[in-house]
């Protein structure tokens, strides 16, 4: 239900990796998949960073803090705060849960109430 970072190596590419490193025989292994995933996330950073700086010395902007900022927010979103993933998990479960209990639908509609009010610091 919750989708993966969206810079990670699909597992495809990750057991090309390991295999032309390790050797064909080489299962992937958890530490494998962890490494691929936090290597191309650098890199992607770094690409992006490079870009920003691109763009500030080309005089495509002024200010690094106008849309330089914009691109950044954009490829780098912010992960959903833990009140957000309740609040989307809930509704899927909501949504898939096939109980014809009245019960099942005033629980979720009291939790989803209940978390729709805590800041998304608690």
């Amino acid at each position: 239900m919750t989708n993966p970072h969206p810079i990670t190596p699909p597992p495809e590419l990750v057991q090309e990796w390991v295999s032309d490193h390790f050797g064909a025989y080489v299962a992937v292994n958890g530490f494998h998949k962890d490494l691929a995933t936090r290597a191309a996330q650098w890199g992607a950073d770094q690409e992006l960073e490079a870009c920003c700086e691109w763009l500030v010395s080309e005089g495509w902007f002024k200010y690094e803090h106008e849309a330089v900022a914009d691109l950044r927010t954009a490829r780098r979103p912010k992960p959903p705060s833990l009140k957000e993933q309740a609040l989307k998990e809930l509704a899927w479960v909501d949504e898939h849960l096939d109980m014809p209990l009245q019960n099942h639908c005033d629980a979720i509609h009291t939790i989803r109430r209940a978390l729709e009010q805590l800041s998304d610091n608690e």
